[in-house]
C-alpha cells in the first residue's frame, strides 16, 4: 500500500512537471495586446517583483502541497469536516445611502446598496478546482443560490478555480444578465462558458450609471487555469465608486511594495473593504507568503485603505493551505487589540452574515510596530 501510495504520488508530481514545460501547442493565449509595465508581450507580471510563484512557499512546498491535498497531511491542524450555516436571505434591494454586506463563503460577497447588487468573485460549487478534484467546501453558501436577488454587477478578480467558476457565472448570466467586469485575458475565459465580460487593464473603469462606475485596480497575485498558461490573464482588484462611499474587493493577493492600496484609496474614500486574511501558511510560522496575505498585511492593506470597515475574507471556507480553521479570525483579533485599533470595523462574521456598513469615519492609524512586537514576542506562536 505505501509502495502503491508513493507511485501514485510520484507519477502526479512528474504529469505536473511534464505539463509545466509543455509544448506551446498546450498553451492557451488568452491575450494579445501591447507591451506595459506589467505585461511583456506573453505574459502579465507584478510590476513591484514578481514574487508569484506557487514554489515561493518554501522548497518542498509544491510537493508538499500536492501530496496534502491527494492523501492529507496528520501534521497540519485539524479541519472541521463541514461547518453549520444558517442561510440569509437578502432583500430584493437597498436604496440609498444605505449599504448591507452579506458573506456567502471564501472570496464571494454580497453587496447591496444605492439600489445596485454586486457581487465579488462568485463561486457556489462543491470544490474549487477542474473536472470536480480540488479542495471541497466546508461551509455551503452564506446564501442560497435560489435566494439571491437580481445581481447587476459582478466582479471577478482572477481565474483561479476558487475565484472564478464558469458554472456559477453561466448561472447568474441565464438568470440575470448582470455586467460581469474583470481583468485583460479572464473575458476569454469566461466566454468559454458562452459569457460575456468587459475586460479592463489596471487604472481603467467603466460608468454603470450616473454616479456609479467600476475600476479595475493593481494587487499583487499571478494567474493560471493549469499549468501551461500562468500569467495568460492579469489579476486584479476593484474599486465600486459610489454617491454613498467607494467599496473596494481586494481579490487575492499578496503585500508586493504595498503601495497599491494608497492607489486605490486615491480614487475616493473607501467606506467598506472586502479583505483576504487567510491561506498565507504553507510552511510553520509562517506570516505571509508571496501571493496571499494573512492577518498581519492585511492590517497594512486596511491602513493603507484609510481604515474604513472591512470584512474579512478568503478563509474558513475551502482549506487552501496548512493555518487551522480559525488561525486567520483569532490572529487578526489579537494583532487589532496589539494594535489598539477598533476590532468592531475589521471583525470577522459568519457565512451567511448580514452586516449593516455604517457611513465612512476616520478611525486611528494602526499601529504597525505594536503588531510586530507581539508577534516577536510569541504572542500568537499557539496558533497554528
Amino acid at each position: 500500500m505505501r509502495w502503491g501510495l508513493a507511485v501514485l504520488l510520484w507519477s502526479i508530481v512528474g504529469l505536473c512537471l511534464t505539463v509545466t514545460v509543455a509544448p506551446h501547442f498546450l498553451d492557451r493565449i488568452y491575450y494579445r495586446g501591447p507591451v506595459s509595465g506589467h505585461f511583456d508581450g506573453a505574459h502579465f507580471f507584478n510590476p513591484d517583483g514578481d514574487d508569484d510563484r506557487l514554489v515561493t512557499h518554501g522548497p518542498r512546498s509544491r510537493t508538499r502541497m500536492i501530496a496534502a491535498q491527494v492523501f492529507g497531511d496528520a501534521t497540519r491542524p485539524n479541519w472541521p469536516e463541514r461547518v453549520a450555516v444558517s442561510p440569509s436571505r437578502p432583500p430584493a434591494r437597498v436604496e440609498g445611502a444605505r449599504m448591507l454586506v452579506t458573506w456567502i463563503g471564501h472570496a464571494s460577497v454580497l453587496i447591496q446598496t444605492s439600489g445596485i447588487n454586486i457581487l465579488t468573485d462568485p463561486v457556489w460549487g462543491e470544490r474549487a478546482g477542474p473536472f470536480g478534484i480540488g479542495p471541497r467546501r466546508v461551509a455551503e453558501p452564506g446564501v442560497r443560490f435560489d435566494d439571491l436577488p437580481p445581481i447587476d454587477l459582478v466582479v471577478v478578480s482572477h481565474n483561479h478555480y476558487d475565484h472564478m467558476e464558469l458554472a456559477t457565472l453561466k448561472r447568474l448570466w441565464d438568470r440575470d444578465r448582470p455586467r460581469i467586469v474583470t481583468s485583460l485575458g479572464n473575458d476569454s475565459v469566461i466566454a468559454q462558458a458562452g459569457v460575456p465580460s468587459v475586460a479592463l487593464d489596471w487604472g481603467q473603469r467603466l460608468r454603470l450609471r450616473p454616479g456609479i462606475d467600476v475600476a479595475v485596480t493593481r494587487n499583487h497575485h499571478w494567474g493560471s487555469r493549469w499549468f501551461a498558461d500562468r500569467n495568460r490573464a492579469l489579476w486584479s482588484s476593484f474599486v465600486v465608486r459610489l454617491p454613498g462611499g467607494n467599496i473596494f474587493f481586494a481579490g487575492d493577493t499578496g503585500l508586493g511594495d504595498g503601495k497599491w492600496p494608497a492607489e486605490a484609496a486615491a480614487l475616493g474614500p473607501i467606506r467598506f473593504a472586502a479583505l483576504p486574511i487567510g491561506a498565507f501558511r504553507f510552511e510553520e510560522g509562517q506570516m505571509a507568503i508571496g501571493s496571499h496575505i494573512g492577518p498581519r498585511d492585511a492590517i497594512r492593506v486596511w491602513d493603507g485603505l484609510g481604515r474604513p470597515f472591512a470584512l474579512p475574507i478568503h478563509w474558513g471556507t475551502f482549506r487552501l493551505s496548512r493555518e487551522g480553521y480559525a488561525t486567520p479570525p483569532r490572529m487578526l483579533r489579537g494583532m487589532l487589540a496589539c494594535a489598539g485599533s477598533d476590532p468592531s470595523r475589521f471583525r470577522a462574521v459568519p457565512v451567511g452574515q448580514q452586516v449593516e456598513v455604517p457611513l465612512a469615519g476616520q478611525p486611528p492609524v494602526a499601529n504597525m510596530g505594536a503588531i510586530d512586537a507581539c508577534v516577536q514576542a510569541g504572542r500568537f506562536d499557539a496558533l497554528r
